[in-house]
């Protein structure tokens, strides 16, 4: 065992296995981007091998024994309290990772891990025929696996509150209710009168043949303007757009963009780029370590939502690239003013599918899926029952109902691969913008002016000081908290949805 006198020595070891780590995760994050955007067809199973091998050596290095052995020394009192800030954060991590990994047994996980293979594929075949009950067998063992998984970590308060931790820790159920409440209180309405109101936009405008190329050409120019940094990364095509953080001086955005609807290829590069900004402005003294990530799933959505939604369906935004934006297009979009297409680009109807979904009713989409989450890990809802209980809620909230299971509760594939606890972190993300965002006001009073006037260094620099730069160093809580002075509180979410969907839609 080590011994009380090594401790510096440990220090500096725990530190570079650490290292090798976060080495070995960024070269698997290299090789999935790679796969995601154009490797050859023909190397894809020797690529999965290769990726398989080395994750298994990070999970191996996570949980060895030699890890163990610095978590128990430097976790004791003695040693703990003569750590900086930085390796204290560093130790709590790497030992909620290791006892996550490590109190559930092998041969369980292996067995789990197999049945989620099998059931993505069973997934696959159920929703094609749009039939529940082939899905059904598959998902009430994933959801016995959950259950007993969280027998073995242990839960506080709710059970489901073990899954929520894994996304965004500190986040609970209760906590949960309360907000969701007040959501639902102020959306499902709004929602109603939305729908119900004469005035519609025009989306004509933004749906009509649009040249890709040209279309990503633009947008490269806009996530420029924004602050990205291209000599910290890059933008890719790829078929499900996503942005992967190597380290803060290689961000990667995918996107990808629809020849009949401007608006996917546009926002889905500024939603990617919000989450790039975020990655490429931690602090440098955090590349190497634990840390040098998003502090949660919640805060990485904060930033792509505030990117995407608060600022580029602004009409401030618009009023400064609309201009630019007819020029690429000037046969497309002759004539058209900022108020149309600003109408256009935030077109709120309820659907049925959430990824289609708009900024309005997202998210009493997520909402669905919370409140079904939690009635299965607590047992109140069985998974037979789930088609009835899912197209009740749709018609509840977004006054809708699925015609089969395929446009109903076999739409999204999380639950087949397990993820479950992973869909409130898409609500909490518009949350925490929101919250952020009234604070940003307070502070800039001419925040506006600077995205009227394409000046987005002043609210960027906002972000990293407030946001970015601390990585995982803070808790998604101690995040919030010291930059807008105040709890999560859902009261900012309504009120700008309320203010901006009643002025577009006349209600």
């Amino acid at each position: 065992m080590l011994s009380s006198s090594t401790h510096s020595t440990t220090v500096e070891a725990f530190k570079g296995l650490i290292k090798k780590i976060k080495h070995y995760n960024e070269a698997v994050s290299l090789m999935f981007w790679d796969l995601r955007t154009g490797a050859p067809k023909k190397g894809v199973e020797q690529r999965t091998e290769v990726i398989g091998t080395l994750s298994g050596e990070t999970f191996a290095l996570t949980t060895s024994k030699e890890m163990k052995e610095y978590l128990d020394l430097l976790s004791s009192p003695d040693h703990y309290t003569q750590l900086d800030e930085i390796t204290k954060k560093m130790v709590k991590e790497a030992k909620k990772e290791y006892d996550l990994f490590i109190k559930i047994p092998p041969e369980r996980h292996k067995e789990y891990v197999i049945l989620t293979s099998k059931s993505e594929s069973v997934w696959e075949e159920a929703k094609a025929k749009s039939d529940f009950s082939l899905f059904q067998p598959y998902l009430e063992k994933v959801v016995d696996f959950q259950k007993e998984f969280i027998g073995y970590l242990g839960y506080e308060g709710h059970p489901y509150n073990t899954l929520l931790d894994q996304y965004e820790p500190g986040v609970t159920v209760e906590q949960l209710d309360q907000l969701f409440a007040g959501l639902r209180e102020k959306i499902v309405p709004l929602v109603r009168e939305v729908t119900s109101s004469p005035h519609k936009p025009d989306i004509r405008i933004v749906t009509q043949k649009f040249d890709p190329q040209k279309q990503k050409a633009f947008s490269k120019i806009i996530l420029e303007r924004i602050g990205y940094d291209f000599e910290a990364g890059r933008l890719d095509d790829t078929v499900h757009p996503f942005c992967i953080g190597l380290n803060p001086g290689d961000v990667r955005v995918t996107n990808r963009y629809n020849h009949n609807d401007l608006r996917e290829g546009i926002f889905g590069a500024i939603h990617e780029g919000g989450h790039a900004l975020y990655e490429q402005n931690i602090s440098r003294e955090l590349i190497g370590t634990n840390l040098c990530n998003g502090a949660s799933m919640g805060i990485h959505e904060s930033q792509s939502r505030f990117f995407e939604n608060m600022i580029g369906r602004s009409r401030a935004f618009w009023e400064c690239y609309l201009q630019d934006l007819i020029e690429v297009f000037p046969e497309e979009l002759q004539g058209v003013t900022v108020d149309q297409f600003y109408f256009a680009v935030n077109e709120a109807k309820a659907s049925l599918i959430r990824t289609e979904a708009d900024e309005l009713t997202y998210n009493l989409h997520i909402m669905i899926r919370y409140e079904l989450e939690k009635g299965l890990i607590s047992g109140e809802i069985k998974v037979a029952d789930l088609p009835h209980i899912w197209n009740e809620k749709m018609r509840e909230y977004l006054g809708i109902t699925p015609n089969n299971d395929a446009e109903g509760v076999l739409q999204d594939v999380h639950w087949s691969g397990g993820s479950f606890g992973y869909f409130p972190s898409y609500s909490l993300g518009n949350l925490y913008a929101a919250q952020l965002e009234h604070a940003m006001r307070k502070e800039i009073p001419n925040y506006e002016d600077f995205i009227r006037n394409g000046q987005f260094a002043k609210i960027k620099d906002w972000m990293t000081e407030k946001v970015h730069k601390y990585g995982k160093l803070l808790t998604p809580n101690e995040i919030l908290v010291q930059a807008t002075g105040e709890q999560l509180n859902a009261r900012y979410l309504t009120d700008y949805l309320e203010k901006k969907y009643r002025q577009l839609y006349q209600i």
